[in-house]
Parts: structure tokens; C-alpha cells; sequence
């Protein structure tokens, strides 16, 4: 499975087997994540087998989620000026290479009770949200997406193709509520601007879509405006 095909494929799941995760299924993702503390500066966690998370929050209940044992803790500095779209982008590159390993994910933003002993959040460290990972009781439904006229538009005159595919890509990402609060504007000189609207956790989807518009479009095609 390739990564556009894990984009396509992937959907929220918040129900889990009792499988525990294969052991070279956990290596692959714990090397990832330390590729991405490294490139990021997060201080990303792979939490395995640990139940407490979900099994004791009164709000996993009413989020649905059962058979939680496996999680990424989403920790990073408070001062970074952009915790939340780091969040979302090297959250959704761990996601979407879970996927890849046959692993299922869902982004949970408070439906989960923060375990201090296992967790480890530095004094100038906030943990932002956790990542349920595991092996789905099923493969989860596609959400529903806006009109892609209602988060694009273009000061060029033409949509290429390789922002067309970029927006396909961006369309399939997940965001809290299902609000997709984004807009992407492509500018002259192949450049897009990629701008987060008012919502909930809308910045850390605001990462989560540039990670995957990046994969639709290829890096190689444009820049993004700073």
C-alpha cells in the first residue's frame, strides 16, 4: 500500500480488538516517531498496551471508544509559535503509516484521561491530543467532504494538475467535527497559501491537511507560502 492509497483508505476508527499490535508493527512506528521528534522538535509518544487512557475517562464513553490500549501522545514545547499544525502534521504521517501497516487510528482531542506515570510531559510541555491506535473491529466509513470550491480558489487563472491532486488528497483529511476549516489559495510561482479558519482543533487539521496535500501534489511541484 503506498501512501495515496493509505489516504484513500484510511477512516476514523474508535473500536478495537484485543489483538496487541505485531511487534515489527511497533519498531516501524517507534523508529517514525523518532524520526519525526527529530525533524520536528515534538516530543512524540508511542503508548502500547495501556488501557487506562479510554478504559477509565467517563468521556470515552461518550466518544464511543472502546478497546483502547494503544495510543501516540502528541506532546510538544508551549512556546512553539505552531504547536498544533506540528501536531497535525507528524501526527497524520505516523497515521497514515499505521494504516499502511494494517493498523487502524482515530485523532482524539479530550475524550481520553491523561496518565501522568506513563506520559511523560516536561514542565514547558503540553500533551495537545493522543492518537488511538490498534487493530479496528472494522475499517471505518468515509466522511462526508464540502464542495471543493468552499476551501480552494486560485489568483492564477488555472488550477494545474498537480493541485488538483493536491486538493484530492486535502479533501480526504480528517478534521475535528468533520468542519474541514481550511482554505488553500494558489498564488503566482507555484506557490500555495495554506490558512486555518475559526474552529475547533482547527489548526492542528490545518497541519493535518498540508501533510496531505503535500503527498497528492509532490513537494516537488510547489512551495508553501511562509
Amino acid at each position: 500500500m503506498n501512501i495515496l492509497d493509505a489516504i484513500k483508505e484510511r477512516h476514523s476508527v474508535r473500536s478495537f480488538t484485543d489483538q496487541p499490535i505485531a511487534a515489527e508493527a511497533v519498531a516501524a512506528l517507534q523508529q517514525a516517531v523518532d524520526e519525526c521528534n527529530r525533524e520536528s522538535g515534538l516530543n512524540i509518544q508511542l503508548i502500547i498496551d495501556e488501557p487506562k487512557a479510554f478504559g477509565t475517562s467517563k468521556m470515552a464513553h461518550y466518544g464511543k471508544f472502546s478497546g483502547v490500549r494503544n495510543y501516540l501522545a502528541m506532546v510538544g514545547k508551549k512556546d512553539f509559535p505552531d504547536l498544533d499544525g506540528r501536531v497535525g502534521y507528524y501526527g497524520e504521517r505516523l497515521v497514515l503509516l499505521a494504516q499502511q501497516l494494517g493498523l487502524n487510528s482515530c485523532w482524539v482531542g479530550l475524550t481520553y484521561k491523561k496518565q501522568a506515570d506513563v506520559v511523560q510531559i516536561g514542565d514547558d510541555e503540553r500533551l495537545r491530543c493522543v492518537i488511538a491506535l490498534g487493530y479496528g473491529t472494522t475499517q471505518g466509513v468515509a466522511h462526508k467532504v464540502k464542495d471543493v470550491g468552499k476551501v480552494c480558489r486560485s489568483r492564477t487563472g488555472e488550477m494545474p494538475d498537480w493541485f488538483c491532486r493536491g486538493l484530492a488528497a486535502a479533501m480526504l483529511a480528517p478534521t475535528a467535527l468533520n468542519q474541514q476549516k481550511f482554505r488553500l489559495t494558489l498564488l503566482p510561482g507555484n506557490q500555495v497559501e495554506a490558512k486555518a479558519r475559526m474552529g475547533y482543533f482547527s489548526k492542528v487539521d490545518l497541519g493535518i491537511v498540508k501533510y496531505h496535500f503535500e503527498q497528492g501534489a509532490g513537494t516537488e511541484n510547489f512551495t508553501w507560502k511562509q
